[in-house]
């Protein structure tokens, strides 16, 4: 859809477009959209995407985001097997803390990093 509208696109996925060189560019804009909740190393995940993104640039994270404690064990997005971890729009900020970028939630299930500085 952005690549119809005239946007440059980089696609990745190691099952659906397993070449790696997109990994090895930088970009202003990110997309991580229902990927985050498969990271089974999802600090080196962040620290990857973020030496990916130039200045500035911001990172869109979209993943249903943990937010019933009392619901989790009957959660559907929790049975998926291939889902190892769940996020709350505190585990973003905390994320974005962490790397001294900004963290935005303008709606559910949406996270906005922007890496700050050089």
């Amino acid at each position: 859809m952005l690549r119809e509208v005239g946007h440059e696109v980089a696609v990745y996925d190691p099952f659906y477009a397993p070449d790696p060189a997109p990994l090895a560019e930088t970009y202003d804009f990110i997309t991580c959209t229902e990927v985050a909740e498969h990271f089974h190393r999802p600090a080196d995940e962040f620290d990857r995407l973020g030496a990916m993104l130039r200045p500035g640039g911001w990172l869109a994270v979209m993943t249903c985001f943990q937010t019933d404690d009392a619901r989790f064990g009957g959660w559907h997005y929790r049975k998926d097997a291939t889902h190892v971890v769940f996020y709350r729009a505190a585990t973003f900020a905390t994320i974005a803390a962490q790397r001294g970028w900004s963290a935005h939630i303008p709606c559910k299930d949406v996270a906005l990093l922007q890496r700050l500085g050089p």
